[in-house]
């Protein structure tokens, strides 16, 4: 972090993380300060990259990617050339949303989403004959039990 965050930056990332759309006027309003100097603390938190973006959080079963699944891979190389080329390979897969490196046995993780079954399998056959791919191994989603996108600021909140 490069700055210490108070309270009221916390409340301001809370109060954005909940609801991107929000209002400067309302936002303000719910933190307990006025607009200007709310609107300069939200400036300033994106210039400092603790706001990465705003994005509205769609519905992939709405529109038409029913199937989800996670793709464990372990590459053959953990050489840094073969793993920013196993990273640039995945950043150019439309079906992959998320890429983890991860430590272990596993080198990445990669959750995908798409349509139907036969065109997860197309990706895996592609992915199988990536460079440096020594094995993949998927998992199909039943059924997702949380999902959180948000970071835990009541936990930062408690620790201050």
């Amino acid at each position: 972090m490069s700055k210490s965050l108070d309270q009221i930056d916390l409340k301001i990332l809370q109060e954005i993380q909940d609801d991107g759309r929000i209002t400067n006027v309302e936002l303000a309003k719910r933190v307990g300060i006025s607009p200007p100097p709310c609107l300069r603390r939200v400036r300033t938190l994106e210039e400092e990259g603790y706001i990465k973006g705003y994005r509205g959080l769609l519905d992939p079963a709405q529109l038409g990617f029913d199937v989800t699944v996670f793709a464990s891979v372990h590459l053959s190389s953990q050489a840094e050339a073969d793993l920013r080329g196993f990273e640039a390979f995945v950043r150019a897969e439309p079906l992959v949303r998320e890429c983890w490196m991860l430590s272990g046995e596993v080198d990445f993780i990669l959750k995908c989403v798409a349509p139907d079954m036969a065109t997860f399998q197309n990706f895996v056959a592609h992915l199988t004959a990536a460079p440096h791919v020594r094995n993949v191994r998927t998992s199909l989603v039943l059924r997702n039990s949380k999902y959180a996108a948000a970071v835990p600021l009541e936990l930062k909140s408690a620790a201050t």
